[in-house]
């Protein structure tokens, strides 16, 4: 029984395995309109406007890993780009939900943060989540770009969005080619960005930066601590 049990969840891997790179291979083929996104967020972030992400399970960990890595940074060093993570406030989450219902815990926020001509990215592997549709349409009523990752169309938030990206296939595969629509993303941004947006290479500080003091040819005083 053990051999026919480690049979069926080696077919099941091998399934799995299959479905996941067809998923990529059908993300590959839409790397011009990823392009596009790339873009418009690196001239919003680049201008001081900010990204707004949003999802639901794991989609909700994928906008967040996004907004990790512009925040922070993805391979080269940059300074910190504004990205907002609307499923990670959960005090925010909660209050919206309690007050106002499910459906509006994204939409709210996207009210409250959002600007015109900021970008909002949705993700969701069904393409059907009321809560994520309902911040679609808040988006475009804030006058944001409405960016959309999704499963197989058609799909309401797709519809309901300025552009989508969409995967046809099973929701775990559907999941792993968001997380490289993620990475891909973000290095299309940094390839995007002005040159100002990096460090000046040199010996001092991180990427050569240097503190304000230095580059004013100003010596910072010591401090005694009693």
């Amino acid at each position: 029984m053990t051999a026919r049990r480690d049979d069926g969840a080696r077919a099941a891997s091998t399934e799995h395995l299959g479905a996941t790179l067809a998923a990529i291979g059908e993300l590959g083929q839409q790397l011009d309109v990823l392009e596009r996104w790339a873009g418009r967020v690196a001239a919003v972030l680049a201008g001081g406007g900010r990204l707004l992400a949003a999802g639901n399970g794991g989609s909700a960990a994928e906008a967040q890993h996004l907004t990790a890595e512009l925040v922070g940074r993805y391979r080269t060093e940059r300074r910190a780009l504004s990205a907002i993570p609307l499923a990670a406030d959960a005090a925010s989450a909660t209050a919206v939900v309690n007050d106002y219902g499910a459906e509006q815990v994204f939409a709210r926020q996207v009210e409250a943060h959002g600007r015109a001509g900021d970008v909002l990215v949705l993700l969701s592997t069904s393409g059907r989540s009321p809560n994520v549709v309902a911040a679609a349409h808040a988006g475009r009523r804030a006058g944001l770009a409405t960016l959309a990752l999704t499963g197989p169309r058609p799909n309401p938030l797709a519809d309901a969005c300025d552009e989508a990206v969409a995967v046809a296939a099973a929701t775990p595969a559907v999941q792993e080619a968001h997380l490289v629509a993620v990475h891909l993303l973000c290095e299309l941004v940094d390839a995007a960005l002005p040159a100002d947006a990096f460090p000046k290479a040199g010996p001092a500080g991180i990427g050569g930066e240097v503190a304000a003091g230095d580059a004013a040819g100003v010596t910072p005083r010591e401090v005694t601590v009693p």
